[in-house]
């Protein structure tokens, strides 16, 4: 029998979430003593989250969203 998967009812946007992770990894960050390991991970956590949500909101843009729709024209006419 197939387990079933467990699914989450967020009740933020994905970019809320990701707005809020940073944040957190900042704040845990300015925790640590200054020009530690630590801090510089948690920063570069905060980056790379921060870098992600700049990459959903271009992927979700509609200038990109108009580029796909004429993509799929024109495959569809090659074929």
């Amino acid at each position: 029998m197939a387990k079933k998967r467990n699914r989450a009812k967020h009740t933020a946007t994905f970019e809320e979430r990701l707005a809020d992770q940073a944040q957190k990894f900042i704040e845990a960050a300015n925790k640590q003593p200054h020009g530690s390991k630590a801090q510089g991970r948690l920063l570069q956590r905060a980056r790379q989250v921060e870098t992600a949500a700049h990459v959903n909101k271009w992927l979700s843009s509609p200038e990109l969203q108009s580029t796909r729709a004429l993509e799929d024209i024109l495959a569809d006419q090659k074929k």
